[in-house]
């Protein structure tokens, strides 16, 4: 019997020896991937910080111009971005975007709105879908390989339907990348575009805009929302590599508990085992005299 139950302990030490084996290999790569999508969005941001201060700058020089981009108007129609990842195992970082979303959604829908969104990720698009939502478009499997081009169609998703009245309020749904132990849900409007009023930092000679501020503005705007879009997608794989490398060290130390504890109760019931044949030993050499 105890012979049984020391093969059954043996077979779950093995079996968690394996499974440790793919947490560290998977916290290896998580931790890769880290690396090379925050100095992906490190090098992209100066580019699009300098474009939000342009257009910045033209409204605050021309305060009476008129944009189809930062006119305000009744939101009847709204349509949410929710970046999520393609794949498990990284703890809540998945669902705590979708709920994050989902309760947007029923806030908007309360006030009388239609919603819908545009999924980026597969666990977006999977839960929007299986739950009922309205899903316009979705994007899969392009966090970790996001370049421009890519964040330049999903833009133009976005801004074509803004501009032909289809949307009247964009909102977008991402996790921020805090640190490799932080990461938070958070969303922000994008379109109507809303800048600062302040006067933009840095003194500089006014510039002439050609063929008018307005044309200018204009058409900053998408690559300003393809920067947004492209920024958060990167910055929010980094966070889901930072949420998959936390979760799977913690497997990985809860899987070296677990082949202690059971390491002791298999030295244990051996040590029992050997105790016992030693007791029979005696018990039998005792009769024989």
């Amino acid at each position: 019997m105890a012979s049984g139950n020391m093969k059954s302990i043996k077979r779950r030490i093995k079996s968690v020896e394996s499974t440790l084996q793919i947490t560290k290999a998977m916290e290896v790569v998580s931790s890769s991937k880290l690396r090379k999508a925050k100095e992906k969005a490190d090098r992209a941001r100066p580019f699009f910080n300098s474009l939000y201060d342009t257009m910045c700058e033209i409204q605050f020089e021309n305060p009476g111009f008129l944009s189809p981009y930062t006119r305000g108007r009744s939101a009847k129609n709204v349509m949410l971005v929710v970046i999520a990842g393609d794949r498990g195992l990284a703890g809540g970082f998945n669902s705590n975007i979708t709920k994050l979303a989902s309760a947007r959604i029923k806030e908007l829908e309360g006030q009388g709105c239609k919603v819908k969104v545009l999924a980026i990720g597969k666990k977006s698009a999977e839960y929007f879908t299986k739950h009922g939502y309205d899903v316009a478009k979705s994007y899969i499997n392009v966090g970790q390989d996001m370049k421009i081009n890519h964040a330049a169609e999903i833009a133009d998703d976005i801004v074509t339907p803004y501009l032909k009245g289809e949307t009247d309020r964009v909102e977008l749904f991402s996790t921020e990348f805090v640190s490799t132990l932080t990461q938070e849900a958070r969303s922000k409007a994008i379109l109507p575009v809303e800048l600062s009023a302040e006067r933009p930092t840095g003194a500089r000679e006014l510039p002439i805009y050609e063929p008018s501020p307005e044309a200018v503005f204009n058409a900053i705007v998408p690559k300003y929302i393809t920067g947004i879009v492209y920024g958060a997608v990167v910055d929010s794989f980094a966070a889901e590599q930072a949420a998959r490398r936390s979760a799977m060290e913690n497997a990985s130390d809860n899987a070296n508990e677990m082949i202690s504890h059971l390491s002791l109760v298999y030295n244990r019931a051996r040590q029992s085992s050997i105790t016992q044949e030693i007791t029979e030993i005696v018990g039998g050499a005792s009769a024989q005299e």
